[in-house]
């Protein structure tokens, strides 16, 4: 650039980049480390201060501090298709090197606010971009740039991006609370947001130099926090889930074409949603007409929720139902490539559906199960190629749940292993390989939290105090209003499955007693909580009363339960239970657990993970606190892991 600047025969100058996009940010793995020469603010401010105008040339994907750079260029030229955005928040960040100060002086200060706060990649051409290029082509980027650069070069005097003022638009400066209060709720607990917007408020309030001085200063507050540290965990423990062994990469994963779904239910028609979303033709197999019909039309309605809400086009929606074939004969199945099974949670079943379906597919057909609890091993010994089964465990719904539990059994194939990685990907999951036992490593982690969620009712706790810690921590919704939501039955049931069930009288005691009272959670209108017709939850004095009377039957003081307790037995009880899983090699490593937890659970991204977490707050205080329930109690759940205690006493982490 100081080539051309010195230059009196150049009067403008193009940014352009090779390759298949423009600047799409940072290494996050140099986050931290002393800073490499160029340093990257200070090459924007040769930008910005350029006499001479400078055009950025932008394709592709621009990201972070490239979209920095681009902004801190003079003029803009996109090509179409061309995304941009600031992801950092994703991270536990803000931009540091001036996106907060630059971009509302190109953009209304809202579109600012929503583009940095959400860190969501937008579409160059959309309404919520307006302004930021200057022109958008079809074709010929760089010439076309150029043709605009020479233009642009006529025009005198030059005015730099920080010379301009922020665009309030219609917007008042009521704005900034109002994000304030909207980010409280959606991104709970998390600083950068609440940074970002006192960052992008200065922009309005002090001078470019000295809103840059202090964007600066709340990045690296942010950089350091425990909240970036667990973000950034959660970005690169995602890479590592589905990254194969080095052993394996040479594996080619088979060609995955057509699929096929046993069972047309909630689950079965997420699942298929999830094929047909991505292009995949698709069999519903169903064991009735009836079934089959209200299997498909339950399918057809989702897909017109998303016509109306915009989210796809009508002929998308035909295009996908036109990709679907219903059937209720399995002969129909002879050329799939992969079948999953997601039936009633019943071993016989399922081993029934497994033996047709290994007399009817051919040979080199992948069939998975996506059982959230039961022995895949069991089910594959009813087929003759227990090498091509494997689980397949979607979370629900099934077409919105981004991550797929995929469960290597002892026979399972590296070949049929990495086609259902490939496949995960394919269609925008993520995945994480486990091993085989009961309820894998989400499930079966989740039985420990909601078993002390139980425990604490009979203890005196109410549902509503056990939910509302729980939220207040950071997940998503309380354990107990996700089990009335998703039918108490339905784990009540799968437990009389487990061949392994605690003998203990009072393991999961509140939720069989809701069951044994009829009252299965919404759609009966009562579980732990009563429901009105909209459907609107309310604690039930009847329900508190079957708890008070069964905890003085079984001799169970009741007692006020602070918040900071229930969140503590709940979250180590995830803890404990994770590391026995690390201990019989279930999860390969413990960032693997957290990707469940984090994309499967509501697990709260800035703690990382329940292991990260774990690591967060020190393994020996988490040792300590088990011990002492353990003591407390005499429950043999509570013993800590043999693997905790090891790394506890060393002083070590379960991350690397």
């Amino acid at each position: 650039m100081k080539v051309a600047l010195a230059n009196p025969e150049i009067d403008g100058i193009v940014l352009q980049c090779l390759g298949k996009t423009f600047i799409a940010g940072a290494d996050i793995l140099e986050f931290g480390k002393p800073p490499q020469p160029p340093h990257l603010p200070s090459v924007l401010s040769e930008l910005q201060n350029s006499p001479k105008p400078i055009v950025a040339a932008l394709f592709g994907t621009v990201l972070g501090g490239g979209f920095e750079t681009a902004l801190s260029c003079h003029y803009r030229v996109a090509l179409t298709g061309t995304k941009v955005g600031l992801p950092e928040v994703n991270l536990g960040l803000i931009p540091g090197a001036g996106g907060t100060q630059l971009l509302p002086r190109v953009c209304e200060v809202e579109s600012a606010i929503e583009l940095i706060t959400s860190g969501k990649h937008i579409d160059i051409a959309s309404p919520q971009a307006k302004g930021i290029v200057d022109k958008i082509v079809s074709d010929d980027l760089v010439l076309k740039t150029i043709e605009f650069a020479q233009q642009v070069a006529l025009k005198q005097p030059v005015i730099a991006t920080p010379l301009l003022n922020v665009k309030m638009g219609e917007a008042e400066d009521t704005i900034f609370a109002q994000y304030r209060a909207k980010l409280a709720k959606r991104a709970r607990g998390q600083q950068a947001p609440q940074s970002a917007i006192d960052s992008i408020e200065n922009a309005l309030n002090l001078p470019f130099n000295q809103g840059l001085k202090k964007e600066r200063e709340y990045f690296l507050s942010c950089r350091e926090s425990t909240e970036s540290a667990a973000m950034r965990h959660a970005f690169f423990a995602e890479k590592a889930a589905v990254k194969y062994p080095a052993t394996l990469n040479k594996i080619e994963p088979l060609h995955i074409e057509q699929i096929a779904i046993i069972g047309a239910g909630t689950m079965g028609g997420g699942i298929a949603m999830s094929f047909l979303d991505r292009g995949y033709p698709v069999i519903l197999v169903e064991t009735s007409e009836e079934n089959l019909a209200r299997g498909t039309s339950g399918i057809t309605e989702r897909y017109k929720k998303m016509v109306l809400s915009k989210r796809i086009s009508q002929e998308q929606m035909d295009i996908r139902l036109k990709m679907m074939k219903a059937t209720c004969c399995y002969d129909d199945l002879h050329d799939v490539d992969l079948v999953i099974e997601a039936a009633f949670e019943s071993m016989e079943v399922k081993r029934e559906i497994f033996r047709k379906l290994d007399a009817v597919c051919k040979p080199q057909t992948i069939l998975a199960s996506n059982t959230s609890y039961l022995d895949i091993e069991e089910i594959a010994e009813s087929t003759a190629r227990p090498e091509k089964v494997l689980g397949m465990h979607f979370f629900s719904p099934a077409n919105i749940m981004k991550l797929l539990e995929i469960v290597r059994c002892k026979e399972t194939s590296e070949t049929t292993l990495i086609s259902a990685v490939a496949l995960a990907k394919h269609i925008g999951k993520i995945s994480s390989v486990v091993g085989m036992c009961y309820g894998f490593v989400g499930n079966r982690m989740y039985s420990c939290y909601g078993r002390e969620a139980n425990s604490l009712l009979l203890e005196g706790a109410t549902p509503s105090q056990i939910d509302q810690a729980m939220v207040d921590w950071g997940m998503a919704m309380g354990p107990l209003a996700v089990n009335d939501m998703s039918g108490i039955d339905i784990a009540y049931n799968a437990r009389k499955e487990n061949p392994n069930l605690s003998k203990n009288p009072l393991y999961f005691h509140a939720a069989n007693l809701m069951v044994e009272a009829g009252r299965l959670g919404q759609k009966t209108q009562k579980g732990f909580y009563q429901y009105d017709e909209a459907g609107v939850k309310s604690e039930d004095p009847a329900a508190l009363a079957i708890f008070q009377q069964e905890a003085k039957l079984h001799g169970i003081p009741q007692q006020e339960i602070s918040q900071a307790h229930i969140q503590e037995r709940l979250i180590y009880a995830l803890i404990n239970e994770g590391a026995k899983i690390l201990e019989e090699s279930i999860a390969k490593q413990a960032s693997d657990i957290d990707v469940i937890w984090l994309n499967g659970y509501g697990f709260p991204r800035y703690r990382g993970g329940p292991m990260f977490y774990a690591d967060t707050i020190g393994l020996d205080k988490v040792l300590e606190s088990i011990q002492q329930f353990y003591q407390v109690t005499g429950k043999e759940w509570w013993k800590p892991s043999p693997l905790l205690v090891e790394l506890a006493h060393a002083g070590k982490r379960f991350s690397n």
